[in-house]
């Protein structure tokens, strides 16, 4: 059994030789944008509100974006913060937001953060989220420093985690991270491929090092799902790869779901149902999520883009 030392997220891209380009060309080709996203749900005086927490990473960019959004989408507020600023303030500091007329303060400090290869920090960092004197949202590690420096209280609601999507470029491997429930143990991913050669496309799915699932004859099976036991624990993985299989490298994305359970077979969507690829024309890897009902309920989602 072919054992593998997991890194999350992937490695940041090499710059390209500095040559002269014209803006058009530069808006071009762009350097793709590792990210990934969790979707918490708040109360704000007495309205519930999404608060969506992103990462994102490119060679020139390391960044936290902060939405919040009402349940009507109408209103919207959202700050941008520099997480490797070069100015020593830039790494500590708070904003404050207007959400229809309500102010909710944004307090973080990545001065001691620790980073590896995911957008998202590993350690010693703290992001809060403090509405009338009440946290209402904590992310990170430093949850007692959060605490004395904003001087308030745990909100007597605590956020819901809703989701996690997460955004990756690689050429073969693809690394994240599996939440199963909030504050519990990560589980190491990793999507390993093999889609040309003399042999029938290929896909390997590894968690924490071990090998779980293989997937042969991609080109008839580039959309499934099954359950696999994890110590003792079921999870479900659902996937579509028809655009890794029928498209050009970097025009369309592998979909990957994986959330905790077993398949309900009596709800259950077949997802294999595909008999060509034919039948795939049109089809969007996320419809998955409207479709089977069996996907209801806490879920990480990957988009694994292929490139050259």
């Amino acid at each position: 059994m072919t054992s593998y030392l997991v890194r999350s997220g992937s490695s940041p891209l090499e710059l390209p030789p500095k040559k002269k380009t014209s803006k058009v060309d530069t808006a071009d080709k762009a350097a793709p944008q590792n990210s990934v996203a969790f979707i918490y749900q708040t109360r704000i005086a007495d309205s519930c509100r999404s608060v969506i927490v992103t990462w994102l990473q490119n060679p020139t960019d390391h960044s936290l974006c902060i939405n919040l959004d009402d349940s009507s989408e109408e209103h919207k507020s959202s700050c941008k913060i520099d997480v490797k600023s070069r100015q020593s303030w830039g790494k500590k500091g708070l904003k404050s937001l207007e959400l229809e007329g309500k102010r909710v303060d944004i307090f973080w400090d990545f001065r001691q953060a620790k980073f590896s290869f995911d957008p998202q920090p590993l350690s010693d960092y703290y992001v809060a989220l403090v509405h009338k004197k009440e946290v209402l949202l904590i992310v990170g590690d430093l949850v007692k420093d959060a605490y004395e420096r904003t001087r308030s209280k745990p909100s007597p609601e605590e956020a819901t985690l809703l989701c996690k999507k997460e955004i990756v470029y690689e050429k073969r491997l693809f690394c994240t991270r599996a939440m199963l429930e909030e504050g519990k143990k990560e589980y190491d991913i990793v999507i390993e491929t093999s889609l040309s050669g003399p042999d029938d496309p290929e896909m390997w799915i590894y968690i924490d090092g071990l090998a779980v699932m293989r997937i042969m004859n991609l080109n008839w099976r580039f959309r499934g799902n099954d359950t696999v036991m994890v110590n003792d624990f079921p999870l479900q993985i659902f996937w579509d790869v028809h655009d890794w299989l029928f498209n050009d490298p970097g025009s369309g994305h592998g979909f990957f779901i994986v959330k905790p359970g077993s398949l309900e077979s009596a709800s259950h969507t077949d997802l294999q149902g595909a008999d060509s690829p034919e039948t795939s024309e049109g089809y969007n890897g996320d419809d998955l999520v409207e479709e089977s009902p069996s996907i209801q309920g806490f879920c990480n989602f990957l988009h694994a883009w292929r490139i050259k």
